[in-house]
C-alpha cells in the first residue's frame, strides 16, 4: 500500500484521488466577445453594453452529450462546470435572479443538461461557483470590479449590502445542491482579502471569508451533501488545495503543519479559461501529457480546462488537445489512475518521472527522453519481478545485481555503482510509437 498519508478532510476524496484527471469547463456570456473570461473588467465594460451578450446568448449547437463523450474519451473521470462566473450570469434556472440562461434565447437550464449528460457517461459531477459577482447590485465595487475607475464609483457603492449578497450565494448554492442530485465537487472561486488596496480608495478593500460569510456557506453546502469535496478558496480550509496555472515541484503541503494535502492543479490548454478566439499560446500535446504525469508523480490531480465557444462547441484546437490526451491515455492510463508519488526509496532516472500504484505493487517509469539502449535504475536491484511497456504489454528485459551485471558485460555509467541495488533495463533501439512511453515494473512482495 502507498505509504503516503494526507491530511484528513471533511469530504469524500477516495474516488477523487483514484481518478486523477478531470475536465474544467469555463463557459458563459464571455464566450461571445471571445476575449478572455475577465473581459468585462479588463475592458471596464458597462452593464448596458454587456447586456448585449445576455440579449443574444444563443448556444444553438450546445450538446453536452458530446462534451461528456469527449471528456471520457480523453481519459477524464470527472468534470467541473462554471455554473456562475465572475460576470454573475447563471447557467442554471435560479429563482433568485433574472440574470440566467432561461431568460436568454437559450431558453433552458444548461446546468441540468450538463449534469444529465456527464452522469450518463459515468463521470463524477462538479460545480464551480464564483464568489465574485460583477452584476449583482449588492456586490461592493472594489479593485477588481468593472466600475472601479468610474468617477462616481464611491457613490455607486453606497447602499450595497454584502450581507444580502452572502445570503444570495447561500440561496443559490442550496439550489445547486438540491435540484441536480448528488454533486461530487463544489469549486468556489475566489478570495482576495489580502490584495493591495489603492491608497486613495481605501474603501475598495478585497474580499474574503468574512465577506462571504464562509462558515455559513460551507455549513449550508455540507448539510445538503456531506460527502461533497470543497476547495479552500473561501479562505476556509476544507478538502482541496488548488494551485492554478503553475506546476508544483513537490507534493503540496499544509502551510502550518507540513502535512501532505489533497491537491489539484488547474490548468488551461492555452492562456485563457474562457473561449478566446485570437489567443495563440496553445500547449503542445507532449507538454499537456507531461503536465498530467508530473502532477500524478507528485500525488496530485489535474483539472484541465476547456472553454466552449458561444455556440456551445469545443473549438478545433481544444478538440485536438483532448484527442492527444485520449490517444495517450487509451494505452497508458493505468500509470495514472489509482497511482500516486513513488515511494522515496525509488529514484527517477534523468529525464524520467515515476508513479506508483496505490497498492504499492507496480512502479511506472515515464520516459521523457528515450534512453539509448539501457536505462539504469539504482535502488531497484532484486526488487523487480517483471517489466513491460504499458502501451502493448511487450516484455522489457532487465538485469540486476552484481553477478548478472558482470555476466551481461554491462559497463557502468560514470558515478553509478556496480552494486546489488542496480537495475538495468534493456530497451529496444527504436523508441516505440508513443509520445511518452511508459514502462511498468512489477515489484516483488
Amino acid at each position: 500500500m502507498s505509504s503516503y498519508v494526507t491530511r484528513k478532510t471533511p469530504g469524500d476524496t477516495e474516488w477523487f484521488t483514484a481518478s486523477r484527471f478531470g475536465m474544467f469547463i469555463h463557459w458563459g456570456l464571455y464566450s461571445m466577445p471571445a476575449r478572455h473570461e475577465w473581459v468585462k473588467t479588463r475592458e471596464k465594460i458597462s452593464e448596458e453594453k454587456y447586456e448585449q451578450y445576455f440579449k443574444h446568448f444563443n448556444p444553438d449547437q450546445y450538446d453536452p452529450k458530446e462534451w461528456a463523450k469527449a471528456a471520457k474519451a480523453a481519459g477524464m473521470k470527472y468534470a467541473v462546470l462554471t455554473t456562475k462566473h465572475h460576470e454573475g450570469f447563471c447557467l442554471f434556472d435560479s429563482q433568485y435572479t433574472d440574470y440566467k440562461c432561461t431568460n436568454t434565447p437559450a431558453g433552458r437550464d444548461l446546468v441540468k443538461e450538463y449534469v444529465d449528460a456527464f452522469r450518463a457517461e459515468g463521470l463524477h459531477i462538479g460545480f464551480y461557483y464564483s464568489l465574485i459577482d460583477w452584476h449583482h447590485p449588492d456586490f461592493p465595487i472594489d479593485m477588481l470590479h468593472p466600475r472601479r475607475d468610474d468617477e462616481n464609483a464611491y457613490e455607486l457603492n453606497h447602499g450595497r449590502d454584502m450581507r444580502k449578497y452572502a445570503e444570495y450565494m447561500r440561496n443559490q448554492v442550496t439550489e445547486l445542491l438540491t435540484n441536480y442530485g448528488k454533486i461530487d465537487v463544489l469549486w468556489f472561486d475566489f478570495s482576495y482579502s489580502r490584495h493591495e488596496v489603492p491608497k486613495d480608495k481605501p474603501w475598495m478593500k478585497g474580499k474574503g471569508k468574512d465577506d462571504w460569510e464562509a462558515e455559513k456557506l460551507i455549513a449550508a453546502a455540507r448539510s445538503l451533501q456531506p460527502h461533497i469535496i470543497i476547495d479552500n478558496r473561501t479562505e476556509l480550509e476544507q478538502d482541496l488545495w488548488t494551485p492554478e496555472q503553475y506546476q508544483p515541484m513537490e507534493w503540496v503541503r499544509h502551510q502550518e503543519t507540513g502535512e501532505l494535502v489533497t491537491w489539484e492543479a488547474c490548468q488551461t490548454f492555452s492562456g485563457s479559461w474562457g473561449y478566446h478566439r485570437d489567443e495563440a499560446t496553445w500547449k503542445s500535446p507532449e507538454l499537456l501529457i507531461r503536465m498530467l504525469i508530473n502532477t500524478v508523480s507528485l500525488g496530485g490531480n489535474l483539472l484541465m480546462n476547456v472553454g466552449p465557444n458561444a455556440r456551445g462547441v469545443f473549438d478545433s484546437r481544444a478538440k485536438a488537445a483532448l484527442a492527444a490526451y485520449g490517444e495517450w491515455m487509451s494505452v497508458n492510463s493505468r500509470s495514472i489512475y489509482n497511482c500516486t508519488m513513488a515511494e522515496p526509496k525509488f529514484k527517477a532516472p534523468q529525464d524520467c518521472r515515476l508513479t506508483q500504484s496505490m497498492d504499492g505493487k507496480r512502479l511506472y517509469v515515464h520516459l521523457y527522453a528515450y534512453p539509448f539502449g539501457k536505462l539504469f535504475m539504482p535502488g531497484l536491484g532484486g526488487r523487480v519481478e517483471y517489466a513491460q511497456f504499458v502501451h502493448d504489454n511487450s516484455e522489457v528485459l532487465f538485469v540486476s545485481g552484481h553477478g548478472e551485471l558482470v555476466n551481461a558485460g554491462i559497463h557502468m555509467k560514470e558515478g553509478v555503482s556496480q552494486t546489488e541495488d542496480l537495475l538495468v533495463l534493456d530497451l529496444p533501439p527504436v523508441k516505440p510509437n508513443v509520445l511518452i512511453p511508459v514502462i511498468e515494473l512489477f515489484l516483488k512482495d
